[in-house]
């Protein structure tokens, strides 16, 4: 006889599903430079200057032509000084210009030669001028800084879709823009559903009823939605009753770009939330092959996205890692989505490999390799805490200690 329920989906067949029905947010914004950290760029960047503008000095020094110095020791006359944010005057042979970090390079001049190689000659007389002596032969362009080394004018600088970061807010700053147009915040409604949770703070631990359990998912998702840029609505903790999980739920989708939602998305008979979504709208995506994060749902409700991660901790965690942050980047325009996963040595072995793909938390030890935290259940949110990224296993695949594996840096995860 045969099963009702379909197969389970292969994760990567997911995300392609879920990726290829996000699309960028309409409606881009313009925000100061100084508020741009982790915003997506909603059309390129070009910049109208070079950068640096002109050759300057990498250090500070003396401006002079290499051809006048064919041997150490020659003298030079000093005819000018020369300080960023000035300009001079042509060099001719037989000239040195005093010069210092960042100023511009004079006409005539091809070298800098750094102070620390210079000695001046005689004490400065009235009327009399300056004199150094070059103890070091400079070759053509030394310690020179060329015009648009670091940017040409006209060059697309920052692409469209490239997310913000520090470095890059200072590379626009530097071509002139104080305000940049980047893609709107993505709007999101989160909500816990079980009639088991309760908030921390309303009832102390030695007052817990039986059965009860603090919301630990509410925490952690709403800061994962704030590391990625969103805007929350925090709808709080959601009746286990099909009522209120609709009500929930239409109210949700007339705000928001995303209805991101914790438990209640499996068959049991206080399962609410996918037969509230299909009642609503239509559920698209069910039950990853995944380990831990098999109970994961992707639908929508009217216009609104919706997706529904499991109630259990981790399996709550490496979902959104592996499958929320590239949809939400996507939303956003993103053009970078995955997290790179590098090689690294295992120090474990893991010989019992599930017929899913596995996701087990690991910490990265002295020797370079990684150590697997002891307990990999769904349930323990301790092993997230303990570790620093997870081992991305094959399904069907065992671990031997010294094989390589691939990794997954909870920093890129994160963030």
């Amino acid at each position: 006889m045969s099963s009702s329920r379909p197969p389970l989906l292969a994760l990567d067949d997911a995300l392609q599903r879920l990726l290829a029905a996000a699309r960028t947010l309409a409606d881009p914004e313009s925000v100061s430079t100084f508020d741009a950290d982790g915003r997506v760029l909603a059309q390129d960047l070009v910049s109208e200057l070079h950068v640096p503008p002109q050759d300057n000095s990498s250090m500070d020094g003396y401006a002079v032509a290499s051809a006048d110095l064919s041997r150490t020791g020659t003298v030079l006359t000093v005819t000018q000084r020369i300080a960023a944010g000035t300009s001079g005057q042509p060099l001719h042979s037989g000239q040195a210009a005093r010069i210092f970090t960042g100023a511009p390079i004079p006409p005539g001049a091809d070298a800098v030669v750094m102070q620390e190689d210079c000695q001046t000659v005689g004490e400065p007389t009235a009327g009399a001028p300056a004199l150094v002596r070059i103890n070091a032969v400079p070759a053509p362009g030394q310690w020179i800084r060329r015009a648009g080394e670091d940017v040409t004018r006209s060059s697309v600088v920052l692409a469209r879709g490239a997310r913000l970061s520090p470095p890059s807010l200072g590379l626009a700053a530097g071509i002139g823009f104080d305000r940049l147009s980047v893609v709107r915040r993505p709007r999101v409604a989160l909500f816990s559903t079980g009639d088991e949770l309760v908030m921390p703070g309303a009832v102390a631990p030695a007052d817990m009823p039986p059965g009860a359990i603090y919301n630990s998912n509410r925490y952690f998702l709403r800061a994962m939605l704030l590391r990625l840029g969103c805007e929350v609505s925090d709808l709080g903790i959601v009746p286990d009753k099909r009522q209120a999980t609709l009500d929930a739920l239409r109210s949700a989708a007339s705000q928001h770009d995303l209805i991101l939602t914790s438990g209640g998305v499996s068959v049991g008979e206080e399962d609410h939330i996918r037969p509230a979504v299909m009642a609503l709208g239509a559920l698209d995506l069910w039950q990853i092959a995944m380990k831990p994060g098999k109970p994961f749902a992707y639908g929508h409700v009217g216009p609104c996205h919706f997706i529904g991660l499991p109630g259990n901790p981790v399996s709550s965690f490496v979902t959104f890692a592996v499958l929320v942050r590239p949809f939400l980047l996507r939303l956003q325009g993103a053009s970078e989505l995955a997290a790179t996963a590098s090689l690294a040595r295992a120090d474990f072995d893991w010989l019992r490999p599930d017929g899913r793909r596995e996701f087990l938390r690991v910490r990265r030890n002295g020797g370079g390799g990684l150590d697997l935290f002891a307990n990999q259940s769904s349930g323990v949110l301790t092993s997230a805490v303990w570790g620093d990224g997870l081992v991305d296993n094959p399904s069907g695949t065992a671990i031997g200690r010294g094989d390589q594996v691939r990794y997954l840096a909870f920093a890129d995860l994160l963030s």
